[in-house]
């Protein structure tokens, strides 16, 4: 695995797992893993043109769908938005749609719940695990997920922080298989600092009846 690997010397069965790759990921279903990065740099160009966006004009939904149609679903919700089509909105449109593919391929889902979410303040800003069996979040804007190991309601003694651009895949306490897991993870502090966060998460669904 390219990248690294960030190990709990006190759950040595937790680990975190990076690589350069998207097929690196695929190392998410080991049974000691904890959670994947794919570690890459955004495009220059990709990453000016989402920062100098006007907040307002930044997509945010909460949807279930297949992930065949996340393609057309978030071009939709760009242009509700009132996000211009450009290279760049095709790109992200884009790389959605195949973060889509990806996370549900490794999680055997024909569903997944999609959110975008632009954040402002202090979402979410205790470390926890999600109720999910896992979870993919990439942060296109802003400063990305933090994570670290920790034991019952203590925060983690050293702090990673998910470089912008760079998907993460989690597990969350609804895991299908027993393992240690102390990763715990946040969103990072920002209140007041005048930032503003683009937020994709992707949980699957295994039956959408049960979500209405």
């Amino acid at each position: 695995m390219d990248g690294g690997i960030v190990t709990d010397p006190r759950a040595p069965v937790a680990r975190v797992i990076t690589g350069k790759a998207p097929e690196d990921l695929n190392g998410f279903a080991d049974e000691d893993v904890a959670a994947a990065v794919w570690m890459r740099a955004p495009e220059l160009g990709f990453q000016s043109w989402m920062d100098a966006l006007d907040p307002a004009h930044l997509p945010t939904a909460r949807i279930i769908l297949r992930p065949g149609v996340a393609h057309d679903a978030v071009t939709m919700l760009c242009d509700s938005a009132g996000l211009p089509e450009s290279p760049e909105r095709a790109k992200l449109c884009g790389d959605i749609a195949a973060l889509a593919d990806i996370f549900s391929t490794l999680m055997g889902t024909d569903y997944l719940r999609l959110r975008l979410e632009r954040v402002t303040d202090n979402a979410c800003r205790k470390f926890h695990l999600d109720a999910v069996t896992g979870r993919l979040v990439c942060t296109y804007r802003g400063t990305g997920t933090q994570y670290g190991f920790a034991t019952g309601d203590q925060d983690p003694s050293q702090i990673h922080t998910v470089p912008t651009g760079s998907p993460i895949l989690m597990r969350g306490t609804l895991w299908p298989t027993r393992c240690a897991n102390t990763l715990r993870h946040r969103s990072p502090p920002i209140a007041g600092t005048g930032e503003t966060r683009l937020l994709l998460v992707l949980d699957p669904i295994s039956d959408p009846e049960d979500e209405i």
